[in-house]
């Protein structure tokens, strides 16, 4: 039998006129359990912020990119060859979900009012659209065949709203070059990814237009983009990457093309760090507090204890045990209030945000079993290690005076 385990369990009662020492533990339950609903909410909630604007990003450049090494600097790059030696060995990769063929040109639309700089982005028929397909508005992605080019175009509904264009209308996209040309699209989907950084700039063609605007051949692009299974390991597949490719060929992953997205987004952690650590520092305090006067309220019984040959690691044993009890009580409150508002907003979205703002609609969730399973484990053991120390003032209790101690 453990000893200490089962007085700790019958440690409960108090005496007339002390019953005071219930109530505090009740206000110690609900520290615990709300410390842990607030950990379990605030990484839920910047975890999921974070994988949102992420996806956003990984839509519109992928995980990584392969391009020649003036790319980085202009969005009018030198063209490489669509036939390349290391492809099959890319696509053979372990993690390596789908490669596809892009192409980039500045651009200006021109309407009767006005103006608007923009970056086309050429896709070919390999491209995937899974992306923008959850993300259009309103109208098709582009049907497009190897053998046809078409003249229709996605735009985002910024500059939708911004030209008071909408599917189905012609646009005239300008580019800027000796001699200037023109060209005559048609809308044929509208896009919102609410990240309006890259909504403003980015429109959606045919790559043939940039092949046929820039001189190109047929086999000629901008580069490739890779996309991967699992986000984590896109510093190992882009390492791989660099091996494969030839050396007048550079390969980067999205951090590299967009990094002020991913240090603000990395930023982000710095807050939860915060609030965990704030969150734990409140909860110790009170389970300190807590264990002091459940000592003070059970010194007769630590002097019987003491009396009858029980050592002070046994005693103290005695009172972890029971303080451990009342941490598992907040921490199962804990999880249900914090798990359930995580479930009932990624269910119901009752809590909105502006786009313009914060780049989404509504609070996005993210739930995930480790960091639950983390959090709680790091507050039951952070909590208890912070009853330690103030657990040896039972050695200093002596047992005649505990005894008649009122």
């Amino acid at each position: 039998m453990n000893t200490p385990f089962f007085i700790a369990k019958r440690l409960g009662g108090t005496k007339e006129g002390k019953s005071y020492i219930d109530l505090i533990k009740k206000i110690a339950i609900i520290s615990i359990a709300l410390g842990l609903a607030v950990m379990i909410v605030a990484m839920a909630v910047v975890t999921g912020f974070q994988n949102e604007i992420r996806e956003k990003a990984i839509g519109f450049g992928s995980h990584i990119q392969i391009t020649n090494y003036d790319y980085n600097v202009s969005f009018e790059p030198r063209p490489i060859r669509s036939e390349q030696a290391f492809l099959d060995e890319l696509k053979n990769t372990e993690g390596i979900r789908h490669i596809q063929q892009f192409a980039t040109k500045p651009g200006i639309i021109k309407t009767d009012d006005d103006i608007h700089g923009v970056i086309l982005k050429g896709i070919g028929p390999d491209f995937d659209w899974s992306f923008f397909r959850n993300r259009l508005i309103d109208g098709d992605t582009l049907k497009l065949e190897h053998s046809i080019r078409s003249d229709g175009v996605i735009i985002s509904d910024w500059i939708a709203r911004r030209l008071i264009l909408e599917t189905g209308d012609d646009l005239f996209l300008y580019f800027i070059q000796d001699p200037p040309r023109i060209r005559r699209l048609h809308i044929t989907g509208v896009y919102d990814t609410g990240l309006e950084e890259l909504d403003r700039v980015f429109i959606l063609g045919d790559i043939r237009h940039i092949q046929r605007l820039n001189d190109w051949d047929d086999d000629q692009i901008g580069g490739f983009e890779v996309l991967v299974d699992d986000f984590d390991m896109i510093p190992q597949l882009t390492d791989k990457t660099l091996d494969m490719i030839p050396y007048h060929l550079e390969a980067r992953s999205i951090k590299q093309l967009y990094p002020q997205i991913f240090d603000w987004l990395a930023m982000l952690d710095m807050n939860v760090y915060v609030i965990i650590v704030l969150m734990l520092l409140v909860a110790g305090i009170n389970m300190i507090t807590t264990l002091l006067i459940t000592v003070l309220e059970k010194t007769n019984a630590i002097g019987i204890l003491k009396a009858i040959g029980a050592r002070n690691t046994l005693i103290r044993r005695v009172f972890l045990y029971h303080a451990g009890m009342l941490i598992s009580r907040g921490l199962l409150w804990g999880n249900i209030i914090g798990i359930g508002l995580a479930v009932i907003q990624a269910s119901t979205g009752f809590l909105t945000l502006s786009p313009e703002s914060y780049y989404v609609a509504e609070v996005p969730v993210n739930i995930v079993l480790n960091h639950i399973l983390l959090l709680n484990l790091g507050t039951f053991l952070v909590s208890m290690a912070m009853l330690i120390i103030p657990s040896y003032i039972i050695s200093r209790i002596s047992p005649v005076k505990a005894i008649i101690f009122r």
